[in-house]
């Protein structure tokens, strides 16, 4: 062989990957910022009492978030590393109809963010659960886990009864939605990916997965709960007191603008009962209570994940169901529990 054959006959070396900058890099690089300028924001911001008031809100709402969204990052990271798809499988009827209410308790022993529960989800579905299971248990998980109601208590522990209004709000949206889909969804409106048939992990280690999903999800929440604190703080000392004692006065008003700012600020389930407790003392406990149902159901980062995983054809018709399902749901509980 010449030495150009033997030269053509080398496979070429994989070049080393590129170190890219991502959203943990500068997330990490503002912080150290921010540090290191601490004393000189502190004498150009908190000077002005608005900004005191401001700066005291976000501070509040990020602190007592934190502790559980990094329990729930933990604990989703756990199921989806350790617990098999299968194993909801197994404990489901075989009746669609009586599947559903029992994919929605389920939601109760297996927690996970709104965004774990897209795939957990689509899995479900890939191991041969019905369609109606896997949706109701995609909308339960993230809305009446121990997480988040140990959570609205810590928020509301002056309203003890947000936490019951809040579970039932949220289970009945999901079984509902489940119901619906046995009545009225079709299988065809879900993209085939979707339906493919999957094994758990596909030999990836599970401290791996537990890693790389806890990272995942704790770096997206975080982000979003950095959103709510801003959003918090901005509705503290922007919006007139004479607004929301307009919006406190037009109940039919109140509701569609609470469940509307749910699915635009797309908060993380684990944390969006400290942002809602910051507006209690301008908003009644029924409007704070739809955009505590609404928001773990359906919102913006929600409907893109669900378009990615399940197809467009599924996402623009699922989603508008779950807003109307939901908001029904939240009145009916508010009716009863507050």
């Amino acid at each position: 062989m010449t030495i150009t054959g033997e030269i053509r006959g080398r496979r070429p070396r994989p070049s080393p990957p590129r170190w890219r900058i991502t959203s943990l890099e500068v997330l990490c690089a503002v912080l150290v910022l921010a540090l290191v300028g601490q004393d000189w924001l502190a004498s150009l911001l908190l000077d002005a009492p608005r900004v005191r008031t401001a700066s005291t809100t976000f501070v509040a709402v990020c602190v007592q978030a934190l502790p559980f969204l990094v329990l729930g990052v933990l604990i989703s990271g756990a199921i989806a590393a350790f617990v098999p798809a299968s194993a909801l499988r197994r404990l489901l009827p075989r009746k669609e109809a009586l599947a559903v209410p029992v994919a929605g308790v389920a939601g109760v022993a297996l927690p996970g963010c709104e965004c774990a529960s897209v795939p957990v989800a689509r899995r479900l579905m890939g191991q041969g659960v019905a369609p109606a299971a896997a949706l109701t248990f995609l909308l339960a998980a993230p809305a009446v886990n121990p997480i988040v109601l140990v959570s609205t208590a810590v928020a509301f522990k002056d309203a003890p009864l947000m936490v019951p209004a809040r579970f039932v709000g949220s289970l009945l949206t999901a079984v509902v939605v489940g119901w619906l889909w046995t009545r009225f969804g079709r299988t065809e409106w879900i993209a085939e990916r979707a339906l493919a048939r999957v094994r758990d992990h596909d030999g990836t280690s599970r401290w791996a997965v537990f890693a790389e999903t806890a990272r995942h999800d704790l770096v997206e929440a975080g982000g979003y709960l950095v959103l709510g604190g801003v959003f918090a703080a901005a509705f503290k000392v922007l919006v007139p007191t004479e607004w929301l004692e307009t919006l406190a006065g037009q109940v039919a008003l109140g509701v569609f603008v609470m469940a509307l700012l749910a699915v635009v600020l797309a908060l993380c389930s684990e944390a969006d009962a400290f942002v809602a407790v910051s507006m209690s003392t301008l908003l009644s406990p029924r409007l704070l209570l739809v955009f505590l149902v609404v928001g773990p159901a359906v919102d913006v980062k929600l409907v893109a994940l669900q378009a990615g995983a399940f197809g467009r054809s599924f996402a623009w018709r699922f989603a508008p169901a779950v807003f109307l399902v939901a908001i029904g749901c939240a009145v009916l509980s508010g009716v009863v529990f507050l």
